[in-house]
């Protein structure tokens, strides 16, 4: 995991935003992180240390003084020496003038006053608060102490006004600390989107058209994409597969046109799309209401094309995107490969075939080719579909390193 044994302490402040630190927080963890979680006095007004101390695991700090009773204290020095790494966010407007003129009033500033750790800055405020002269002020002083600014984004805020002044999403302040921590991820900040399993195209209530995709492939490049610091829509037929990483986000689907429809609604904000699924091409011209009763020794299915999501997505790319397919034959691979290729404006495409044993549906294992342009072609020997998932990865880090 990108930030296993690395120790943050989340510093959280009086803003309505504090319950976005909470999802913050869980993502952390799930990237595998130490997380502690210090409140402000103004924070506890918005949300509990229950809340905290359930998904980071770890005890709350709010006073100074952990039992009025026996007079036992918690040191914040010694909290913010064990820090990798210190987060603040929200960052109200009123903790940021503390900080930026060095007031030291709560357990929160005084952690912050004793950390020798990096420091990030996530603000939360209202649109005029924001641009006031004063925190602006405030946050260049902050910048001069070396400290990293997260820009807050442009939209709708508790006040009801639209203006800059939100936080920055979980994910993104999540991105952030991982590209602190690394920040040679050759994929830091890129996002892909990836396709996978089959898509089911419905006869009646209980049958279907479809194919034996397992997704496996999918799957092992989504994980594979977000290991290298990439942000992954995965976009799944159906599959008997389980994936969790924060990184990931997951689309269910299961027709083609749903998968389409999924595409569409994502792709425009994406460096790269990997089709891995495997579309049906065609589906039954209408859906039976009640299920088809056995009745002759023959039935006859009216079916119709499906879409072309790659052909779509292809004609939909812009000078910026990359777009990775797959291909499936069993006569003439190469040829109809790179056909394909070119038809449907792709950059690479990943050739399978069915005549090696071992390759294809339902296994663990793959064995293929990697198609450009001007027939340029590299062949691999079977392997593990992980091992081919970061043959793949690798060719498309090249892809976009030509559009940086």
């Amino acid at each position: 995991m990108l930030l296993s044994q690395k120790k943050i302490v989340l510093a959280v402040t009086g803003s309505i935003a504090a319950y976005k630190s909470a999802y913050l927080v869980r993502l952390l963890v799930q990237h595998g992180a130490e997380v502690k979680v210090v409140l402000s006095p103004g924070a506890l007004e918005f949300i509990t240390p229950l809340t905290f101390s359930t998904l980071s695991r770890n005890p709350v700090y709010s006073d100074f003084t952990e039992d009025k009773n026996t007079g036992e204290w918690n040191h914040h020095v010694g909290l913010a020496l064990w820090a990798d790494l210190m987060v603040i966010a929200p960052a109200s407007a009123n903790t940021l003038s503390k900080m930026a003129s060095g007031q030291s009033d709560n357990f929160l500033l005084a952690t912050y006053m004793s950390a020798r750790c990096p420091v990030m800055i996530a603000p939360a405020m209202d649109h005029d608060m924001f641009l006031h002269g004063g925190t602006q002020e405030n946050l260049a002083k902050l910048k001069g102490f070396g400290h990293s600014l997260i820009t807050p984004h442009t939209g709708e805020l508790a006040s009801g006004l639209v203006g800059q002044g939100r936080m920055a999403e979980p994910e993104e302040i999540v991105q952030c600390i991982v590209q602190h921590f690394h920040p040679d991820l050759p994929l830091q900040g890129k996002k892909v989107m990836v396709t996978a399993g089959p898509t089911y195209e419905k006869l009646d209530p209980v049958r279907f058209i479809g194919n034996y995709s397992s997704g496996k492939m999918g799957y092992a490049l989504a994980s594979a994409l977000a290991e290298k610091g990439a942000t992954v829509q995965l976009i799944s037929g159906p599959v008997h597969l389980q994936l969790s990483h924060p990184s990931i986000h997951i689309t269910k689907v299961e027709s083609a046109r749903e998968m389409l429809e999924a595409c569409l609604l994502h792709f425009e904000e994406m460096d790269m799309a990997i089709l891995s699924a495997a579309v049906a091409d065609y589906r039954p011209a209408e859906m039976a209401d009640q299920k088809i009763k056995k009745s002759e020794d023959s039935l006859q299915l009216d079916l119709v094309k499906n879409p072309d999501i790659a052909a779509q997505l292809g004609q939909l790319k812009r000078p910026h995107q990359h777009l990775i397919g797959f291909a499936l034959e069993t006569t003439k691979e190469k040829e109809y490969a790179q056909e394909k290729l070119i038809r449907k404006n792709l950059d690479l495409i990943v050739l399978n075939s069915l005549r090696h044993e071992g390759a294809g549906f339902g296994v663990d294992t793959n064995q293929i080719s990697l198609i450009w342009p001007h027939n340029i072609s590299q062949d691999f020997g079977l392997m593990d579909k992980h091992k081919v998932a970061a043959i793949i990865v690798d060719a498309a880090i090249d892809l976009l390193k030509k559009t940086t």
